[in-house]
Protein backbone atom coordinates (compact mmCIF):
# COMPACT_ATOMS: atom_id res chain seq x y z
CA UNK A 1 0.00 0.00 0.00
CA UNK A 2 1.14 3.55 -0.68
CA UNK A 3 1.43 5.76 2.31
CA UNK A 4 2.43 9.42 3.30
CA UNK A 5 3.79 9.35 6.73
CA UNK A 6 3.07 12.61 9.07
CA UNK A 7 5.43 12.87 12.06
CA UNK A 8 9.01 13.28 13.77
CA UNK A 9 11.34 10.70 15.37
CA UNK A 10 9.56 10.28 18.41
CA UNK A 11 7.25 7.33 17.03
CA UNK A 12 9.42 7.25 13.39
CA UNK A 13 9.86 3.45 14.18
CA UNK A 14 6.12 3.59 12.63
CA UNK A 15 7.30 5.06 9.20
CA UNK A 16 10.31 2.49 8.98
CA UNK A 17 8.34 -0.31 10.18
CA UNK A 18 5.47 0.21 7.56
CA UNK A 19 8.45 0.08 4.42
CA UNK A 20 9.90 -2.89 5.78
CA UNK A 21 6.68 -4.44 5.34
CA UNK A 22 6.22 -3.31 1.90
CA UNK A 23 4.37 -0.83 1.93
CA UNK A 24 5.30 2.45 -0.65
CA UNK A 25 6.24 5.54 1.07
CA UNK A 26 4.77 8.56 -1.27
CA UNK A 27 5.40 11.52 1.22
CA UNK A 28 7.16 12.51 4.63
CA UNK A 29 5.47 15.89 6.67
CA UNK A 30 7.65 16.58 9.42
CA UNK A 31 8.02 19.35 11.46
CA UNK A 32 10.90 21.74 12.51
CA UNK A 33 12.52 20.51 15.86
CA UNK A 34 14.91 21.84 18.55
CA UNK A 35 17.45 18.94 18.35
CA UNK A 36 17.27 19.06 22.29
CA UNK A 37 13.78 17.28 23.30
CA UNK A 38 12.18 16.98 19.49
CA UNK A 39 14.13 15.44 16.61
CA UNK A 40 13.42 14.43 13.03
CA UNK A 41 16.82 13.44 11.90
CA UNK A 42 15.67 9.37 10.81
CA UNK A 43 12.47 10.69 9.66
CA UNK A 44 14.19 12.83 7.18
CA UNK A 45 17.26 10.59 6.57
CA UNK A 46 15.03 7.69 5.87
CA UNK A 47 12.38 9.88 3.03
CA UNK A 48 16.31 10.92 1.51
CA UNK A 49 16.92 7.30 1.22
CA UNK A 50 14.13 6.88 -0.36
CA UNK A 51 13.89 9.58 -2.39
CA UNK A 52 10.74 11.10 -1.39
CA UNK A 53 9.28 14.94 -1.55
CA UNK A 54 9.38 16.44 2.31
CA UNK A 55 7.77 19.58 3.78
CA UNK A 56 8.21 20.91 7.17
CA UNK A 57 4.97 23.02 6.76
CA UNK A 58 1.37 22.26 8.56
CA UNK A 59 -0.03 19.82 6.25
CA UNK A 60 -2.91 21.46 4.85
CA UNK A 61 -5.87 20.25 2.30
CA UNK A 62 -4.03 21.43 -0.63
CA UNK A 63 -1.23 19.12 0.26
CA UNK A 64 -3.92 16.05 0.14
CA UNK A 65 -5.54 17.16 -2.76
CA UNK A 66 -1.65 16.99 -4.47
CA UNK A 67 -1.37 13.80 -3.39
CA UNK A 68 -4.76 12.44 -4.64
CA UNK A 69 -4.32 13.88 -7.94
CA UNK A 70 -1.14 11.96 -8.20
CA UNK A 71 -2.10 8.68 -6.70
CA UNK A 72 -6.25 8.53 -6.49
CA UNK A 73 -7.52 7.42 -3.22
CA UNK A 74 -5.49 4.66 -3.18
CA UNK A 75 -3.32 5.68 -0.14
CA UNK A 76 -3.16 5.98 3.30
CA UNK A 77 -2.30 9.55 5.38
CA UNK A 78 -0.34 7.42 8.55
CA UNK A 79 0.28 10.24 11.69
CA UNK A 80 2.65 9.42 14.68
CA UNK A 81 3.85 12.54 16.71
CA UNK A 82 2.54 15.04 14.66
CA UNK A 83 1.77 18.21 16.35
CA UNK A 84 -1.11 19.43 13.96
CA UNK A 85 -4.53 18.48 13.60
CA UNK A 86 -5.12 17.30 10.03
CA UNK A 87 -8.58 17.58 8.40
CA UNK A 88 -9.56 17.20 4.60
CA UNK A 89 -8.39 13.48 4.92
CA UNK A 90 -11.55 11.54 4.13
CA UNK A 91 -12.44 11.72 0.10
CA UNK A 92 -8.57 12.44 -0.71
CA UNK A 93 -7.09 9.09 0.90
CA UNK A 94 -8.39 5.51 1.25
CA UNK A 95 -7.29 5.57 5.04
CA UNK A 96 -6.27 7.80 7.52
CA UNK A 97 -4.94 6.57 11.42
CA UNK A 98 -2.80 8.20 13.34
CA UNK A 99 -0.72 6.28 15.96
CA UNK A 100 -0.53 7.73 19.86
CA UNK A 101 1.21 6.28 22.78
CA UNK A 102 -1.78 5.80 25.48
CA UNK A 103 -4.09 2.72 25.85
CA UNK A 104 -7.24 4.76 24.17
CA UNK A 105 -9.51 5.95 25.27
CA UNK A 106 -7.31 6.79 28.38
CA UNK A 107 -4.61 9.40 28.02
CA UNK A 108 -5.61 11.61 25.03
CA UNK A 109 -3.61 14.75 24.66
CA UNK A 110 -0.12 15.62 23.14
CA UNK A 111 2.01 13.71 25.63
CA UNK A 112 0.61 11.20 28.20
CA UNK A 113 3.78 9.71 29.30
CA UNK A 114 4.76 11.85 32.12
CA UNK A 115 1.24 11.28 33.63
CA UNK A 116 1.48 7.48 33.00
CA UNK A 117 4.15 6.80 35.04
CA UNK A 118 3.36 10.01 37.79
CA UNK A 119 -0.29 8.27 38.32
CA UNK A 120 1.32 4.94 39.21
CA UNK A 121 -0.52 2.92 36.37
CA UNK A 122 0.35 -0.57 35.93
CA UNK A 123 0.00 -1.08 32.28
CA UNK A 124 0.51 1.56 29.22
CA UNK A 125 0.00 0.64 25.47
CA UNK A 126 0.08 2.07 22.25
CA UNK A 127 -3.17 2.90 20.14
CA UNK A 128 -3.57 2.87 16.26
CA UNK A 129 -7.26 4.69 15.30
CA UNK A 130 -9.09 6.34 13.08
CA UNK A 131 -7.51 9.79 12.09
CA UNK A 132 -10.57 11.85 13.47
CA UNK A 133 -11.87 15.06 12.01
CA UNK A 134 -12.69 16.80 14.68
CA UNK A 135 -10.29 16.44 18.51
CA UNK A 136 -7.24 15.08 18.91
CA UNK A 137 -7.24 10.85 19.69
CA UNK A 138 -10.96 10.32 19.55
CA UNK A 139 -11.19 8.68 16.33
CA UNK A 140 -12.04 4.58 16.42
CA UNK A 141 -9.51 2.13 17.63
CA UNK A 142 -8.17 -0.24 14.61
CA UNK A 143 -5.52 -2.27 16.86
CA UNK A 144 -3.99 -1.79 20.02
CA UNK A 145 -0.51 -2.73 22.08
CA UNK A 146 -0.78 -2.89 25.75
CA UNK A 147 2.19 -3.74 27.86
CA UNK A 148 2.86 -3.69 31.71
CA UNK A 149 4.61 -0.85 33.65
CA UNK A 150 7.16 -1.45 36.00
CA UNK A 151 6.84 -0.16 39.44
CA UNK A 152 10.66 1.95 39.16
CA UNK A 153 9.52 2.56 35.42
CA UNK A 154 11.39 5.97 34.04
CA UNK A 155 10.78 8.59 31.33
CA UNK A 156 13.00 6.54 28.97
CA UNK A 157 11.80 3.59 29.62
CA UNK A 158 8.38 4.14 29.07
CA UNK A 159 9.38 5.87 26.00
CA UNK A 160 11.10 2.85 24.63
CA UNK A 161 8.05 0.83 25.38
CA UNK A 162 5.74 2.90 23.42
CA UNK A 163 8.53 3.35 20.70
CA UNK A 164 8.77 -0.67 20.54
CA UNK A 165 4.87 -1.24 20.78
CA UNK A 166 4.24 1.36 17.74
CA UNK A 167 6.40 -0.78 15.56
CA UNK A 168 4.95 -3.89 16.77
CA UNK A 169 1.30 -3.02 15.51
CA UNK A 170 3.11 -1.03 12.46
CA UNK A 171 4.60 -3.91 11.28
CA UNK A 172 1.54 -6.58 12.36
CA UNK A 173 -2.01 -5.80 12.37
CA UNK A 174 -1.91 -2.25 10.79
CA UNK A 175 0.31 -3.87 7.54
CA UNK A 176 -1.15 -6.94 7.54
CA UNK A 177 -4.70 -6.35 8.51
CA UNK A 178 -5.99 -2.33 8.02
CA UNK A 179 -8.87 -3.07 5.49
CA UNK A 180 -10.79 -5.60 7.35
CA UNK A 181 -10.14 -3.68 10.50
CA UNK A 182 -11.04 -0.44 8.90
CA UNK A 183 -14.39 -2.56 8.21
CA UNK A 184 -15.03 -2.99 12.28
CA UNK A 185 -13.57 -0.28 14.11
CA UNK A 186 -13.98 -0.15 18.29
CA UNK A 187 -15.43 3.17 19.25
CA UNK A 188 -13.71 4.44 22.31
CA UNK A 189 -16.46 6.05 24.37
CA UNK A 190 -15.68 8.41 27.05
CA UNK A 191 -12.22 8.67 27.86
CA UNK A 192 -9.47 11.32 29.25
CA UNK A 193 -7.89 14.17 28.02
CA UNK A 194 -4.12 14.96 29.87
CA UNK A 195 -3.32 18.68 28.89
CA UNK A 196 0.55 19.28 28.16
CA UNK A 197 2.35 19.80 31.08
CA UNK A 198 3.37 22.80 32.45
CA UNK A 199 6.31 23.81 35.05
CA UNK A 200 4.22 23.06 38.22
CA UNK A 201 3.82 19.93 37.22
CA UNK A 202 7.07 19.15 36.83
CA UNK A 203 8.03 21.07 40.17
CA UNK A 204 9.27 18.46 43.34
CA UNK A 205 7.09 19.34 46.46
CA UNK A 206 9.43 18.10 49.46
CA UNK A 207 6.39 18.09 51.54
CA UNK A 208 5.25 15.08 49.79
CA UNK A 209 6.38 11.42 50.65
CA UNK A 210 10.16 10.68 49.30
CA UNK A 211 7.91 7.78 46.73
CA UNK A 212 5.95 10.46 45.55
CA UNK A 213 8.66 12.63 45.07
CA UNK A 214 10.90 10.49 43.41
CA UNK A 215 7.96 8.93 41.00
CA UNK A 216 8.02 12.61 39.66
CA UNK A 217 11.44 12.40 39.07
CA UNK A 218 11.76 9.59 37.56
CA UNK A 219 7.98 10.18 35.36
CA UNK A 220 10.16 13.40 33.97
CA UNK A 221 13.64 11.46 33.59
CA UNK A 222 15.80 13.51 31.18
CA UNK A 223 13.28 16.28 30.30
CA UNK A 224 14.42 17.12 33.99
CA UNK A 225 12.12 18.16 37.28
CA UNK A 226 12.33 21.45 39.06
CA UNK A 227 13.00 22.20 42.95
CA UNK A 228 14.17 24.91 45.27
CA UNK A 229 17.68 23.77 47.02
CA UNK A 230 17.99 26.60 49.62
CA UNK A 231 18.11 29.80 47.74
CA UNK A 232 18.59 28.13 44.37
CA UNK A 233 16.11 26.73 41.88
CA UNK A 234 17.37 23.59 39.92
CA UNK A 235 16.42 21.00 36.91
CA UNK A 236 16.87 17.82 38.43
CA UNK A 237 17.81 14.79 36.05
CA UNK A 238 17.83 12.06 39.18
CA UNK A 239 17.60 11.30 42.35
CA UNK A 240 17.46 8.58 45.19
CA UNK A 241 15.67 8.61 48.37
CA UNK A 242 14.72 6.89 51.91
CA UNK A 243 12.42 6.57 54.20
CA UNK A 244 13.38 7.61 57.60
CA UNK A 245 11.83 9.10 60.30
CA UNK A 246 12.85 12.97 61.37
CA UNK A 247 12.41 16.16 62.62
CA UNK A 248 13.87 18.27 59.82
CA UNK A 249 11.35 20.96 57.88
CA UNK A 250 10.93 19.38 54.56
CA UNK A 251 12.62 21.06 51.86
CA UNK A 252 16.02 21.30 54.52
CA UNK A 253 19.10 20.78 53.15
CA UNK A 254 20.40 17.93 55.68
CA UNK A 255 23.85 17.07 53.86
CA UNK A 256 26.21 17.92 51.00
CA UNK A 257 28.79 15.88 49.46
CA UNK A 258 30.08 17.21 46.14
CA UNK A 259 27.28 17.62 44.50
CA UNK A 260 25.13 15.58 46.22
CA UNK A 261 22.87 16.92 48.23
CA UNK A 262 20.67 15.68 50.48
CA UNK A 263 16.75 16.82 51.15
CA UNK A 264 14.36 16.06 53.51
CA UNK A 265 10.81 14.97 52.81
CA UNK A 266 8.09 14.37 54.90
CA UNK A 267 8.78 10.90 55.69
CA UNK A 268 12.39 10.72 54.77
CA UNK A 269 14.89 11.95 52.52
CA UNK A 270 15.89 12.57 48.87
CA UNK A 271 19.44 12.50 47.64
CA UNK A 272 19.83 14.67 44.26
CA UNK A 273 22.35 12.90 42.11
CA UNK A 274 22.44 15.18 38.98
CA UNK A 275 21.37 18.73 38.95
CA UNK A 276 21.82 21.77 37.34
CA UNK A 277 21.17 25.93 37.62
CA UNK A 278 17.66 27.13 36.51
CA UNK A 279 19.04 30.07 34.08
CA UNK A 280 18.66 33.35 35.36
CA UNK A 281 16.14 34.41 32.65
CA UNK A 282 14.02 31.55 33.28
CA UNK A 283 14.04 31.38 37.23
CA UNK A 284 11.41 34.52 37.71
CA UNK A 285 8.93 32.10 34.90
CA UNK A 286 9.14 28.50 37.18
CA UNK A 287 6.48 28.51 39.52
CA UNK A 288 4.35 30.71 38.16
Amino acid sequence: MKFAFAGIDFLGGVFDALIQAGWTPIKLFTRPCDGIYDHNEAVVALARQHRLPMQLSRLRIGDLDALNAAHGRDWALVVAGYPWLITGWHGRAAYGLNFHPSPLPTGRGPYPLFQAIREGYESWGVTAHVLAEQGFDTGDILAQDIFPVSPGETHESLLAKCQMAARRLASGPIARDLPTRWRRPEPQGDGSYWARVSDADRTLDFRQEVEAILRRVRAFGSIETIARLGDSRVFVAAAEGWREAHTHTPGTIVHRYRRQIVVAARDGYVLVTRWSLVPINEAGQIGR
